[in-house]
């Protein structure tokens, strides 16, 4: 081997041994970058995790606040609904909510303790809320101990209690401080990951490119986990409050429902209320004429017939005064749904009279007005249209503080598009009620259709009688117009869709015409509990030529028809001790299908109809001798009925 060859070998072997060197380098540098890669991303990780749990932790105070809020208002949303119905069921709710609230509470203490911020703002809501608790628990006894004007006085006038709004701030404070501090937390994890990744990538420069590589994984892995663990917490917080919500919404409607027919019947008894004096006082003049109308004629029946005569007339005049007013009144405060026919709207208003004098009192002049228009029909609820009508005299008489003039009108009207609120163009039946009282400011009008709004004095109004008066109009597709001068009166005005009937076909016409009725004697079973009552129908019943049979009780009625062998009709009382009239009569057609049934009752008034007794002849007490021969007759001659099906019983009459 040569010198240069030598020279060569050895070079190579020194270019060798430097590439060698180099190559450990690169592996040292290399592992060096390794380490330091591994280093810079454990340091990354660490911070990832520390600001996803500080992240956790921020979401959870700001979830768990929420949560108080909703809890607050769904006790005080049981509360409300407790006060109104007093039902123990509702007042248990209240309570365990309120519990809810307290555990939340606590929990929301417990984990800010690492906030001296948060400690001060937590400590003002516990006082806040011992505060509140007081208020409520005074308005949950009241209930409890049955003083409900209390009650509801006390839960209208905490509605708008200072411990109530100081509860919402600090909510909100408390909050809006956790969002602050979430908002730096995240930003000083960023900028901690953005730190690290700027590391890596400077020392991916001097390693390998799998180094490099790893660097540029490593940088997009670190910042992939962090927006994903911030996108899963703010997703999985907007879940939750949605389903708060939703849950929130269900319940509020599942409540609005049930208390919609409640609060029609609270608004129908209130006006009861205000009649019970006038009823009263027309009442005993009534019976007064019966009673001596009865004396005199009983003085005067041998020496004088005709005035004896005259007398009997007079008492005769009242009692039948007394029992239209008493179906007025049961027919008018019978709780029932909405059943809408055709009403014509004067006829109505007129026959109103008498309550509407009793309930406003002498001192208001009551006007009624029938200009053009008043054949016009509407198509609504007629207890539902007397109900608005008297609460809307009501609130005028309220306004003319006892004294002044009331006139009712009512118009046909032809309106445009839009011309009242968002009524279509048609024609409508305008009823006005007017007063000469106070009037109102442009404030008052703006909230008068408001819920639970009222100017008057704690415990004296409820705020639902306009807002029920709205609804009712609403839900008839028509409007309401509202004018008011301060110090001049004030005219509410309900517009209802003009109703226009179909005419009736000649076959129609001829199946309604009443038949003729054959008068002839009938054996006839009279079930009836109280002894005048029986007394009395068997006379009647022998006056018109029938041969009625007499029972006390109806557990006997069985064995009494038994004996009979077979009666032409039954008349039966509806509500009797033992068994109810449908009750007894479901079991005794199953063994005499073909007897016809009569019910006698004195509860429901004009409401009602047969559907409600198994589709048999009703008799409304009290009545006179011609109507109970119309009514044995109808019944007697009606078709014989199948009773299948057990007929419903009644609970009250």
């Amino acid at each position: 081997m040569s010198e240069n060859e030598r020279d060569a070998v050895g070079a190579e072997r020194v270019g060798t041994g430097w590439h060698t060197i180099a190559l450990l380098i690169l592996a040292a540098l290399g592992i060096v970058v390794l380490v330091a890669l591994n280093v810079t991303l454990g340091e990354a990780n660490r911070q990832r995790d520390r600001a996803l749990k500080l992240q956790t932790h921020s979401y959870e105070v700001m979830i768990l606040s929420a949560s108080l809020t909703g809890t607050i208002a769904h006790a005080e949303a049981s509360l409300g609904r407790y006060v109104i119905s007093a039902d123990k069921d509702l007042g248990q709710a209240y309570s365990a909510d309120w519990t809810l609230a307290s555990q939340q509470l606590s929990r929301l203490d417990r984990i800010t303790k690492d906030s001296p911020e948060q400690q001060a703002l937590i400590a003002k809501l516990q006082r806040a809320m011992a505060e509140r608790g007081d208020e409520l628990g005074a308005v949950a006894l009241n209930t409890l101990y049955k003083r409900n004007d209390q009650a509801l006085a006390l839960f209208y006038k905490a509605r708008l209690g200072p411990a109530r709004a100081e509860i919402d701030r600090l909510l909100d404070e408390i909050g809006a401080q956790e969002r602050r501090v979430l908002a730096d937390r995240t930003g000083l994890a960023m900028k901690s990951v953005k730190r690290s990744s700027g590391v890596a990538s400077a020392l991916s420069i001097f390693g390998i490119l799998l180094a490099a590589g790893a660097v540029a994984l490593g940088w997009l892995t670190v910042t992939a986990l962090g927006q994903r663990a911030v996108a899963r917490a703010e997703a999985a917080a907007e879940r939750g409050r949605a389903a708060e919500l939703e849950e929130a919404v269900e319940r509020a409607s599942e409540v609005l429902l049930a208390q919609e027919s409640k609060l029609r019947q609270v608004q129908k008894m209130q006006a009861v209320g205000q009649l019970t004096g006038g009823i009263a006082h027309d009442f005993n003049n009534m019976l007064a004429v019966v009673l001596g109308g009865l004396e005199l004629a009983k003085r005067q029946v041998a020496t004088d017939p005709a005035a004896a005569r005259r007398h009997i007339d007079n008492a005769t005049e009242g009692a039948n005064r007394a029992a239209a007013l008493t179906r007025q009144l049961l027919a008018f405060s019978r709780e029932e749904a909405l059943r809408s026919e055709p009403i014509e709207p004067v006829t109505l208003v007129r026959g109103m009279s008498d309550l509407l004098d009793r309930t406003l009192g002498d001192t208001i002049e009551v006007t009624v007005d029938a200009s053009a228009g008043e054949t016009w029909l509407v198509r609504s609820d007629p207890h539902q249209l007397e109900n608005a009508v008297l609460n809307l005299a009501v609130n005028a008489r309220d306004a003319m503080e006892g004294r002044g003039k009331l006139t009712i009108t009512t118009a046909g009207v032809t309106l445009a598009e839009n011309a009242v609120g968002t009524c279509a163009a048609g024609d409508y039946v305008a009823l006005s009620v007017a007063d000469t009282g106070c009037g109102m400011t442009p404030e008052l009008l703006e909230r008068v259709f408001e819920p639970f709004f009222t100017t008057k004095p704690a415990g004296k109004g409820t705020g639902l009688g306009l807002s029920q008066v709205f609804a009712f109009v609403r839900q008839a597709d028509g409007e309401v117009g509202l004018k008011s001068v301060v110090g001049e009166g004030t005219t509410v005005t309900l517009y209802l869709p003009r109703y226009i009937a179909d005419a009736p076909s000649e076959e129609a016409t001829a199946q309604a015409a009443p038949e003729p009725v054959e008068n002839r004697a009938l054996d006839i079973l009279v079930v009836e509990d109280d002894p005048r009552v029986l007394a009395a129908t068997m006379g009647a019943l022998e006056e018109l030529g029938h041969r009625p049979v007499a029972c006390n009780d109806p557990l006997e009625a069985p064995a009494a028809l038994d004996r009979l062998g077979r009666v032409d009709l039954i008349v039966s009382d509806v509500l009797m001790p033992g068994q109810t009239g449908p009750e007894m009569i479901a079991g005794l057609l199953r063994g005499h299908p073909e007897t016809a049934v009569l019910f006698v009752t004195g509860y429901a008034g004009d409401a009602g109809g047969e559907a409600e007794f198994g589709r048999h002849h009703v008799l409304r007490k009290p009545f006179t001798l011609a109507t109970l021969e119309r009514a044995v007759a109808a019944a007697a001659s009606a078709p014989v009925l199948r009773t299948d099906t057990p007929i419903d019983s009644i609970a009250a009459e």
